[in-house]
């Protein structure tokens, strides 16, 4: 069969979409391009499989929607496989429509965090012809893609329709073997188009892999990934070491972002900082990652420097305890100040998230979190950080909350774009977005200017960089202006 992997492009005023290999949605008007390793590891596996793949990344590619049309009508696949996200599910679903008038003899497929929380409400508002449910859906589709040549018995997960009845076999089963996959063909996935327009690269060309599926904590209620990887798998960590071997020496990678929900710890980390020392990886490449405050200690830290991680993300979400609990995050307050500082004193450049617009955070608390993440910031404790509106998507805990209570201000899924408070509470959205931009001009604090020009290590990679990451900010100015 011919498959493509798809991302239809979405023409809006708000800008760009971060749709792919993200947790959380948003629109940039400085364009970033996330590698979207789990559709990539799925046209590998197609690939593999003996089926003919076309990769179509209409946003990344830059394409207008006529000529994302004559890209699909040249290659003529047998069967499309979209990723779609809350914000952008309307979108998609006039995608769908479209192309099944243009193309009816292409079978559609929607994949993602929402469809997994609401996989009816695809079929019953577009002429899609499956769902398939999970994080694994990379899996699915080879299942599907059997089932559909070969008549085998579809795995649970898969919606789809039966006449004028939708069907589904099942609840999703995360239990895949990682170890079993084999490592992305990154020409066949146009690597090259997420290489370098992405904010987390000090040096390029980047790109990402994934060691893991997804957070070995998977408790937060406002992550839209701990619904579709209900349980924790990793990879071999010296299979790891080896595919990063192939990126540097086959493609010159120079920075590479693994997106594990959380990467991980104890002795499989141990193994793999030991084996990219051994083999002087450590000095060709930099390692970024996802971190939890309160895990590692000053020695952990020491170890990933050595073994060439430069960026740690951590997610901060609050400076309040009692919201910090609220969320399930697992971490007291007390840990993101010290945690911040052992990385950053081992030599990394850590990163942190920071998320506005809780409703039961009043303007006291939202200043707390304000002076936080200014003073990690200014200090020199945090190199980087984001800051966004907190979003209750669908199939999370926290929108089960919101609804329940009645406190959303919305069902329209487009307005779950951070461009707005989705729920109603005890600050206005002008004031949330007040202190998202109160955060953000930390950047231009004189301290935290001198500790950029301190930490200069090469200085055009690192003038490129900061080139970056002033545009960034700008973008974001303007994306959470009033």
């Amino acid at each position: 069969m011919r498959i493509a992997i798809a991302y239809p492009p979405i023409t809006s005023d708000k800008g760009v979409p971060l749709l792919s290999q993200n947790r959380q949605f948003q629109w940039f008007h400085s364009p970033t391009f996330i590698y979207p390793v789990v559709p990539a590891c799925a046209a590998t596996m197609a690939r593999k499989a003996g089926h003919e793949v076309l990769w179509l990344d209409g946003i990344a590619e830059g394409w207008t929607e006529n000529q994302f049309i004559e890209q699909v009508r040249a290659g003529q696949p047998d069967l499309m496989m979209i990723e779609a996200k809350t914000p952008v599910i309307t979108a998609a679903w006039r995608w769908i429509d479209r192309l099944k008038e243009a193309f009816p003899g292409t079978k559609l497929v929607l994949v993602g965090d929402h469809v997994t929380a609401l996989p009816a409400e695809s079929l019953q508002k577009s002429r899609v012809d499956f769902v398939l449910t999970g994080g694994d859906y990379d899996f699915l589709l080879i299942n599907l893609l059997s089932h559909l040549s070969e008549k085998k018995a579809l795995e649970p997960g898969a919606w789809y329709r039966d006449g004028a009845e939708i069907k589904n076999t099942g609840s999703f089963v995360c239990g895949h073997d990682l170890k079993s996959m084999p490592w992305i063909d990154r020409d066949l996935t146009k690597w090259q188009l997420y290489s370098e327009k992405n904010g987390n690269y000090r040096r390029t060309p980047g790109t990402y892999i994934m060691s893991g599926r997804d957070c070995w904590h998977g408790k937060c209620t406002f992550c839209s990934w701990t619904t579709i990887y209900p349980n924790y798998r990793t990879r071999d960590p010296l299979d790891v070491v080896n595919e990063i071997g192939s990126l540097i020496e086959k493609y010159g990678v120079r920075e590479i972002m693994d997106d594990t929900g959380t990467f991980p710890v104890g002795p499989w980390l141990k193994t793999f900082c030991q084996a990219m020392i051994e083999r002087g990886y450590n000095r060709k490449v930099n390692i970024d990652c996802n971190m939890r405050f309160g895990t590692l200690t000053l020695e952990d830290y020491k170890l990933m420097k050595k073994a060439g991680f430069r960026f740690i993300l951590f997610g901060l979400e609050s400076a309040n305890q009692s919201t910090l609990d609220r969320l399930v995050k697992g971490v007291k307050v007390a840990e993101i100040t010290e945690g911040a500082r052992m990385a950053s004193s081992a030599g990394l450049d850590v990163h942190v998230t920071v998320m506005f617009g809780y409703p039961w955070e009043g303007p006291e608390e939202t200043e707390r979190t304000v002076q936080l993440a200014r003073s990690l910031l200014i200090n020199g404790f945090a190199y980087t950080l984001q800051v966004t509106l907190v979003i209750p998507y669908p199939g999370t805990p926290l929108f089960r909350e919101c609804d329940e209570k009645g406190i959303l201000t919305t069902h329209s899924w487009d307005d779950f774009d951070m461009r707005m408070n989705v729920m109603r509470g005890k600050m206005s959205e002008d004031e949330v977005k007040k202190a998202i931009r109160d955060v953000y001009r930390a950047f231009l604090h004189p301290r935290a200017i001198w500790n950029r020009i301190r930490n200069t290590r090469h200085p055009i990679d690192d003038a490129k960089f900061y080139w970056r990451g002033f545009i960034s900010l700008a973008g974001h100015l303007r994306d959470f202006k009033s």
